[in-house]
């Protein structure tokens, strides 16, 4: 109605909330973390399957009828998410971790690919 108050928009999911709720997932509905050797096996696992769907959706390769229904960003998100678990098992802080990477990026890529030709 005309008089009642607009929902309020929730904030946008940052990197630190995400991994806090990865983690309240885990130990409330998900029981426990898998191992890390697991996990990893796991991520590569998701990582193939956005490799599938890339190279059928942008490369040469056909769809099989198995793959059609396949989405992508829900595959990217399967990634993350099992990204997510080895940086808590492991004791990372994924906001931090990035924040750092951004730094090391700026000053050792600088003018690396403006200078590149090939682009």
């Amino acid at each position: 109605m005309a008089n009642e108050p607009m929902p309020e928009k929730s904030s946008p999911l940052t990197i630190a909330d995400a991994q806090k709720r990865v983690d309240e997932w885990i130990t409330t509905i998900g029981v426990r973390y898998f191992n890390e050797l697991t996990n990893m096996a796991i991520l590569t696992e998701e990582v193939g399957e956005v490799a599938r769907i890339i190279a059928r959706k942008y490369g040469e390769q056909s769809f099989k009828q198995s793959d059609r229904d396949k989405d992508l960003a829900d595959e990217m998100a399967d990634v993350l998410w099992v990204l997510i678990c080895l940086a808590n098992q492991t004791g990372v802080d994924l906001t931090a971790a990035l924040e750092k990477n951004f730094e090391k990026k700026s000053i050792r890529d600088k003018n690396r690919h403006k200078e590149n030709k090939k682009l």
